[in-house]
């Protein structure tokens, strides 16, 4: 079983996150209460994997310049 990148995993949610954000506010109509919280709740999951991206980012930064975190 080969392992993933968690950073490259964030990205790839990340870009699923963002393009289902689009579509819901591409629908012709009014959103629902239902769709605004899934909004919502999608938007703070983008923010919450942007700050796991940096700090792996952080991370790996520390261990190239022989930092300990």
């Amino acid at each position: 079983m080969m392992m993933t990148d968690p950073a490259s995993d964030i990205k790839r949610e990340v870009l699923h996150l963002v393009e289902v954000q689009i579509e819901t506010l591409r629908r012709d109509g009014h959103l629902t209460d239902s769709d605004l919280e899934q909004y919502r709740t999608r938007s703070g999951e983008i923010s919450r994997l942007y700050q796991e991206f940096d700090r792996i980012g952080r991370t790996r930064f520390d261990l190239r310049s022989g930092r300990a975190t």
